[in-house]
């Protein structure tokens, strides 16, 4: 069991509920509004819950092209959003704005999140530029504002990125336990949507023995046996989607599979 919010469900499946483009973002749709992002994603979470996933984790993946500093007006929004949908979820969820760990971390704290995502060490060199996430400042934020119970979860090996720290995964996963403290491991692929190396996700689960590990990228019907040899569960976007496309809606039939699956597996 990765977390006691999960209620002893082993393998535990977060599903991504993708927010659309937020304000001040190129993407945003101002004719929609607020009022038009929150009805897509409680269409998402709907049919993500009755689907029967185990999290639901709300992300800012619309707000192309990333930054490293959250805006004010877009943490506000994703917080309105956050709190708009929240009367409507049956599962614990988290939260994670893209690429900024401290505005991940505000807006999971008084949202009342279970858990973040984020990267939140290592240096890369990535589409956005040189990224240097500083995960000292967003763990005293979470301490600051009370909510050591929120887990932090670390993607260790980051989309759109490239590690200029040459030390094998496993051994930055250790790392990252031991000197920041992680309470969960991710692995991804290279890109949203791409599966991680199954040689990389299993050499960081038989390193670490005490701290759950998620795939956190590409896991879709076809991998998930593999996954779950390995790892204690997954993050899943992009499988959900209509005809897998990052970028649609989810597809209720795409998450009954899955998730009949995985029922199946565990």
């Amino acid at each position: 069991m990765p977390f006691d919010f999960f209620d002893g469900k082993n393998k535990a499946v977060i599903s991504m509920a993708h927010i659309g483009a937020l304000p001040g973002s190129p993407l945003y749709d101002a004719d929609r509004g607020m009022d038009g992002l929150i009805e897509g994603v409680i269409a998402d979470v709907e049919k993500l819950q009755d689907g029967g996933v185990d999290a639901i984790m709300f992300g800012n993946e619309n707000d192309r092209p990333y930054v490293f500093k959250g805006s004010p007006e877009s943490i506000a929004a994703m917080t309105a959003v956050v709190t708009a949908v929240k009367p409507l979820l049956k599962v614990p969820f988290g939260v994670n704005y893209l690429w900024d760990p401290q505005s991940s971390i505000a807006i999971g704290a008084v949202t009342g999140a279970s858990f973040v995502r984020e990267i939140f060490t290592g240096v890369f060199a990535s589409d956005m530029g040189i990224w240097e996430p500083n995960c000292a400042e967003a763990s005293r934020l979470r301490t600051n504002l009370k909510r050591d119970d929120m887990k932090m979860l670390f993607n260790i090996n980051a989309e759109f990125a490239h590690s200029l720290d040459q030390r094998p995964i496993e051994l930055r996963a250790k790392s990252a336990v031991f000197s920041s403290l992680a309470d969960a491991i991710l692995v991804s692929g290279p890109i949203t949507g791409q599966p991680a190396e199954h040689s990389d996700l299993r050499k960081v689960c038989e390193t670490l023995e005490d701290v759950p590990v998620f795939a956190n990228t590409g896991v879709n019907i076809d991998n998930i046996a593999d996954v779950f040899s390995v790892a204690q569960g997954c993050v899943i976007g992009t499988h959900f989607k209509v005809d897998g496309n990052t970028w649609n809606p989810v597809d209720s039939d795409r998450v009954k599979r899955f998730m009949d699956k995985v029922g199946a597996l565990r």
